[in-house]
């Protein structure tokens, strides 16, 4: 039973090793309807994934935070940052309206079934990565007011 357990916890940590290391090959929608393969957002150029959700107060602050200093993070470093709802079926209509009505400058991408955000192991949102060439570079998860500063930090780093 002990050599069961020390397996099935082996394989836990391997699976969760591997899902903070890369992005999965997932295609989401974005507000438009358009596909976007996510391998192919982060090719040759460092990218921000912030998963997120109309329900959730901290991941609607850290986003508008952002959305403060975005153009001048955008003018320094030219990083692209897309927030990607996992809203479910039930609550996904209220993202585009809440998107406009924010003015989000981000390219905002669906979740629906959560995909991303299970092959990620992300038990709560918000989520936020650094990605570069697929491979996940920085990994934070929650949000407290300032964090956008240590994020853009962590953004100089890689980029």
């Amino acid at each position: 039973m002990k050599k069961v357990f020390f397996l099935f916890v082996l394989a836990l940590v391997a699976n969760v090793a591997h899902s903070q290391s890369s992005l999965p090959d997932l295609t989401l929608k974005n507000l438009d309807g358009k596909n976007i393969n996510l391998p192919e957002i982060s090719k040759d150029k460092t990218v921000v994934i912030s998963l997120w959700a109309t329900w959730c107060v901290p991941c609607k602050n850290e986003l508008d935070a952002i959305s403060d200093v975005y153009e001048d993070w955008q003018d320094e470093t030219d990083i692209t940052l897309y927030a990607v709802s996992v809203d479910d079926s039930r609550t996904v209509k209220r993202v585009k309206p809440l998107v406009n009505g924010k003015g989000w400058e981000y390219e905002v991408l669906l979740d629906t079934n959560n995909d991303l955000k299970r092959e990620l192991g992300a038990a709560t949102v918000p989520l936020t990565l650094i990605v570069k060439n697929n491979k996940i570079l920085y990994r934070h998860s929650g949000y407290t007011a300032g964090a956008e500063d240590e994020l853009f930090e962590e953004i100089k780093k890689h980029i």
